[in-house]
């Protein structure tokens, strides 16, 4: 592992908010970030997968100035230009998008690339000895945000933690009422997306997840 994905390794834990242009008026966009934030979220990945690209800059800027004012890691999902463009901490990557070493020649040695391995561990594998900053599995439960996702079942993460040195995020259905399952298998990070951003308070609802990982 070199030097630039352990620089982050502490930073990569706890409750990891995925936004999402359905569940926040785009009028609420920079109030539902900062309850987020203000709860306790840590990391916040701006999941956009609309067209304007006006809208999806200005956002992105907003979520990445407030990240910094909350001392959190601010995400941009599959966007490489846009992560650059708004000087975010990293990225997320998923199977059809470019290789690790093009993000990290774009975005710089020290940033964060995060990388979606669905339910294959061995995904993983070859993403942390491309020097990944650290992987997500998912669906871990079934997700309203994503019902066709494939699912990836709690015992992964265990598995996972066994054979990787990098963080290990959890995302897929994961809520207030199941995150301890998560978190007993050892995942440094939880993703959560409805059962944040659709819940009435979300202040509120990021400070019962993020409490867990106390």
């Amino acid at each position: 592992m070199t030097p630039a994905s352990n620089e982050h390794k502490d930073k990569l834990k706890g409750l990891y908010a995925i936004t999402d242009e359905q569940l926040i008026a785009e009028d609420n966009f920079a109030r539902s970030i900062e309850q987020a934030l203000q709860g306790g979220a840590r990391i916040i990945q701006y999941r956009d997968k609309s067209a304007d690209q006006s809208k999806r800059f200005q956002q992105a800027t907003c979520l990445q100035a407030l990240c910094k004012q909350y001392h959190a890691i601010c995400i941009i999902n599959d966007d490489i230009a846009l992560a650059k463009a708004v000087n975010a901490d990293g990225v997320h990557l998923g199977k059809e998008d470019v290789s690790i070493s093009q993000a990290r020649e774009i975005l710089g040695a020290n940033s964060i690339i995060g990388i979606s391995c669905y339910n294959k561990l061995t995904i993983a594998l070859t993403a942390e000895n491309n020097n990944a900053s650290y992987v997500a599995f998912g669906a871990i439960f079934s997700s309203p945000t994503k019902p066709d996702a494939v699912n990836a079942g709690t015992k992964l993460i265990a598995r996972a933690k066994a054979q990787l040195s990098i963080p290990v995020c959890a995302i897929g259905g994961i809520s207030d009422k199941n995150i301890q399952q998560v978190i007993h298998q050892g995942a440094d990070m939880a993703a959560v997306i409805s059962s944040l951003f659709a819940s009435e308070n979300i202040k509120h609802m990021a400070g019962i997840l993020q409490q867990n990982f106390h």
